[in-house]
């Protein structure tokens, strides 16, 4: 990557201050309007002054501008059914000239942990490390389970506000909360399932034998969840191979995905994830289905042990969650994207006693990825856009429009912008949302 256009850590702070507020005041705003809200509809209906991007604008072969014209759209059974020319004196929905993008994905969180919507509260110094978290976890949990429903539906209206219908979220199984986070959870997005989608991971929070998560994550891997998920297996467990190999038999048993929170820097961390990529090679089932949460272990390898894991990754099909961190640990994704690794984001903590600094917008993570990595052209802005779609974009590289196409789940947000390298470089404001054709707001 070119050095010359990243900004000064300085730099940063202060823009990214500056659209955090933004969007929060956006969100603010959005909610005191009381416009969120979720309606279900059955019957088709039609969209009208959608604006849709349909190619790019090239000047001596390089992408200045991005093609967008205005559609009707006919949503019907959950699907986008016609795509149409525009008819604006239509009695239809008005999209007022709002650009449509697929709808984002928040895919990693934890829903079930958070202090949104109650009092302030900033976190507290730490102790211990990941395990003096834990601790603080164990006196906190019995109080904060009464409210955990409540707050994780507050917290999906968030990042319905900022254009999520989608999220993975990890849950906390561990002997203090037993499965009552991930039973609070379930009853939280059965309330919301009109215009909000979670697929669900199980979370060994406080080690899967440093507290003996293992009969409680056993009784999870039953229910209604879709991956298996791990802690820091060396420096919380003490084994690599013996916590991963739990992980992948429970994962194997019950036929889930695997996605496993990784902090772990040094060489513990290299060899974890070399681990579990031979293990997944082992077990081809898990290939596409496996995820390493943070992994910042990548952030601090050298050039070429660094090349030879993506590569692996690739082969292995294991993709990667990063909350796109900066400072010391900024993450190789131009590196990952090249050896065609996936590459997913979140807000990872919203409000709770490990951050306070979530936005609830995945957009502004594609904008801090922009910004860091310096994709400051119309072509690599638009390209950034996947990070809150989850790899999906209205163009592909040569300006073919890919998205939406009649068929495609009717899964969309609008937004006040004029194409999708403004709606990145600018975090363009949300103004609608469709889940599967149900009008969220």
């Amino acid at each position: 990557m070119e050095t010359n256009n990243i900004l000064t850590r300085k730099d940063f702070i202060k823009q990214s201050s500056l659209v955090v507020a933004g969007i929060v005041a956006s969100q603010s705003q959005l909610r005191a309007a009381g416009t969120v809200m979720e309606k279900s509809s059955t019957s088709p209906y039609r969209i009208k002054n959608v604006r849709l991007e349909t190619g790019f604008i090239y000047e001596n072969d390089e992408v200045i501008a991005t093609k967008t014209d205005l559609f009707t759209l006919t949503i019907a059974n959950g699907k986008i059914s016609a795509i149409s020319s525009n008819e604006p004196e239509a009695h239809a929905h008005d999209a007022k000239g709002a650009l449509a993008l697929p709808a984002f994905h928040d895919m990693h969180i934890h829903l079930d942990k958070t202090f949104y919507s109650a009092a302030w509260q900033a976190v507290r110094q730490r102790k211990g490390g990941v395990k003096g978290m834990i601790a603080l976890e164990q006196a906190i949990l019995p109080e904060m389970l009464q409210s955990t429903s409540e707050r994780a539906g507050k917290l999906v209206e968030l990042l319905q506000a900022h254009g999520s219908s989608y999220a993975r979220s990890h849950v906390n199984i561990e002997p203090t909360s037993k499965l009552d986070s991930l039973k609070n959870l379930h009853r939280a997005l059965e309330q919301k399932k009109q215009g909000f989608h979670a697929e669900l991971v199980a979370f060994p929070q406080h080690g899967l034998f440093y507290t003996d998560t293992r009969p409680w994550m056993k009784e999870a891997a039953a229910m209604d969840i879709d991956f298996i998920g791990g802690l820091d297996p060396y420096s919380i467990d003490g084994s690599i191979e013996r916590s991963i190999d739990f992980t992948v038999q429970l994962a194997l048993d019950h036929a889930k995905g695997i996605d496993i929170h990784l902090h772990e820097s040094g060489d513990s961390g290299r060899k974890t994830i070399e681990y579990l990529i031979k293990k997944v090679l082992e077990n081809p089932v898990l290939q596409g289905k496996t995820y390493v949460s943070h992994a910042f272990v990548l952030a601090h390898l050298d050039e070429a042990p660094l090349a030879h894991i993506a590569e692996s990754l690739a082969e292995a099909k294991i993709g990667i969650a990063s909350t796109i961190p900066f400072g010391r640990t900024i993450m190789p994704i131009p590196t990952l994207y090249q050896y065609g690794v996936e590459v997913l984001t979140g807000n990872d903590s919203i409000i709770d006693h490990w951050n306070t600094f979530g936005s609830g917008s995945v957009l502004q993570k594609a904008n801090l990825m922009a910004q860091l990595y310096g994709y400051v052209t119309e072509h690599a802005l638009s390209r950034s856009l996947k990070l809150a779609t989850r790899n999906i974009l209205p163009l592909d590289d040569n300006g073919q429009q890919q998205w939406p196409k009649v068929g495609h789940a009717a899964d969309m947000v609008l937004l006040n912008a004029s194409c999708s390298a403004e709606a990145v470089s600018r975090v363009a404001p949300v103004t609608g949302l469709l889940h599967q054709g149900n009008i969220v707001f």
